[in-house]
């Protein structure tokens, strides 16, 4: 059985769940830089997982930090 992200503990670090999946889409762009594979290892149990995991995991744990930017735009 696979396991599942900590979505619900991502949540609690952005404002919704867009900006979730924008954090983790650069997240995901990030561990792109270190191999083209979609897999990584993971460090607690040895596992491949996939990049979009890992990515909400970091973002989870506390490992990356989601940062808003103002652009200067008003809507």
């Amino acid at each position: 059985m696979s396991r599942r992200p900590n979505v619900e503990m991502a949540l609690k670090l952005v404002s919704s769940r867009y900006e979730l999946v924008h954090a983790a889409a650069k997240r995901v762009e990030q561990l792109m830089q270190y191999g083209e594979d979609i897999f990584v290892k993971d460090k607690t149990k040895g596992d491949l997982v996939k990049k979009t995991f890992q990515a909400i995991e970091d973002i989870a744990s506390g490992k990356v930090r989601v940062l808003k930017v103002d652009n200067g735009e008003s809507s």
